[in-house]
């Protein structure tokens, strides 16, 4: 397979007929992950992408990637979400271009925006890295009450409420457009990984005590 014979772009309306797998997809990348994840219904995705919010990858008519935006707080935050490359397409760097794409629609939609993601998974987070984004405390992201329940379809949601949202499994990164890091000040993701169970453990003990 070549990565040069797939097309990334932004989506149109003609590719919500790929709603469906779309969820199939993202559900089975949560289950292998072992990981939680907000629910998303058919409709939700197919709104993304006649809403000019998403992100497609396709090798031919076949779709083999996706991602969207939404915004939040009367548009102060976007939040990019549901990344997910077809298992037969993955090792070629896919992720990273789509990642790409969806920061492109994001600063052109929305260009005085934070931008935000709240993910377990640590390539997410080394290719948001690689775009400036800054590991956060939750209390620095959107405090929009429709984000955070997007958040009760998770399998982690408890973790979330007992926190008071502070933290959960997730990690939260945050791209300020007034305030983009130089590369040498840019985060590592595996050491920022480390840190954030090691915190997260610590914090949980205490609460169990």
């Amino acid at each position: 397979m070549d990565k040069k014979d797939i097309t990334v772009k932004f989506a149109e309306p003609a590719e919500a007929k790929y709603a469906d797998l779309i969820v199939r997809l993202i559900y089975e990348s949560a289950l292998q992950r072992g990981t939680g994840i907000a629910k998303r219904t058919p409709e939700y995705i197919a709104q993304k992408i006649n809403s000019g919010k998403s992100v497609v990858a396709l090798h031919g008519d076949r779709l083999v990637g996706f991602s969207y935006i939404e915004s939040w707080g009367h548009g102060d935050f976007v939040a990019t979400s549901g990344l997910i490359v077809d298992p037969e397409y993955r090792h070629l760097g896919l992720a990273g271009a789509i990642k790409a794409k969806t920061f492109e629609l994001a600063r052109l939609r929305f260009p005085f925006a934070k931008l935000f993601s709240i993910t377990t998974s640590l390539p997410v987070m080394k290719l948001n890295s690689r775009m400036g984004y800054k590991p956060v405390t939750f209390s620095e992201l959107t405090d929009d009450e429709e984000f955070w329940r997007g958040c009760e379809g998770c399998k982690n949601y408890d973790i979330l409420q007992r926190n008071n949202r502070r933290m959960c499994l997730c990690t939260g990164m945050l791209f300020d457009p007034q305030q983009p890091l130089p590369e040498k000040d840019r985060p590592n993701p595996y050491i920022m990984k480390v840190k954030n169970s090691i915190n997260k453990l610590l914090h949980l003990k205490r609460v169990e005590h």
